[in-house]
């Protein structure tokens, strides 16, 4: 089978951020990081606990219920699987299909995802049984890092709460993001989700023995 081709679009460096979507388990800095993007007028989306979080630092947040205009559904294991989001993230910037079809679907751009993912091992290492070490198994979280990070050209990925000052300090002056760094931030968010599957994995193989 033929491998997919590159896909033509727009070749930049620095990409403004207007749009970020934060959606954390670690919340360490994420309030600081999301102060620093609303002191740049960027629109935040936002889910469940993070939301809450941010809300209540007084930051404005759009729920991502409301920006795709479907509910949270099953437990919160829906929230975030929706081609507002992931259309918004993959879209190839410059290119003219996918802007036509962005348009007629109503889907805006996301520039920036601010996510990091279920403490899964953490979870297994305290000895839970089967379905809570499943219910940990985040989904949603994997699923928009690798967006974001598939289309580094045009996105930036923040999936550690280690990257929030180097971040912010490049948004400093103008709220952009460099390719460069969003390379790097691409590189780092699949390690980061590499390993959480082998952990997985691991997981699986140990108690499936």
């Amino acid at each position: 089978m033929a491998s997919h081709q590159a896909i033509e679009g727009a070749k930049v460096n620095l990409i403004p951020v207007k749009r970020a979507l934060v959606s954390v388990f670690d919340k360490t800095g994420v309030v600081e990081f999301a102060k620093t993007l609303a002191e740049h007028k960027v629109e935040i989306l936002s889910t469940g606990g993070t939301a809450k979080k941010l809300k209540e630092a007084g930051i404005t947040v759009t729920m991502v219920k409301d920006y795709t205009g479907a509910p949270e559904i099953l437990n919160g294991r829906v929230k975030t699987l929706n081609p507002h989001i992931h259309g918004g993230l993959l879209a190839v910037r410059g290119n003219k299909l996918h802007e036509e079809e962005l348009a007629r679907e109503k889907i805006g751009l996301i520039d920036m995802v601010v996510c990091n993912l279920y403490p899964f091992e953490k979870t297994v290492e305290k000895g839970a049984e089967w379905n809570t070490c499943i219910e940990n198994i985040d989904i949603g979280g994997p699923s928009m890092i690798r967006s974001a990070a598939k289309n580094c050209n045009y996105v930036a990925i923040v999936s550690s709460p280690s990257q929030y000052e180097s971040v912010a300090k490049q948004l400093k002056d103008n709220c952009q993001t460099s390719l460069d760094m969003r390379k790097k931030l691409a590189r780092d968010a699949f390690t980061q989700t590499a390993k959480y599957d082998a952990a997985i994995s691991a997981y699986m193989q140990k108690v499936l023995e």
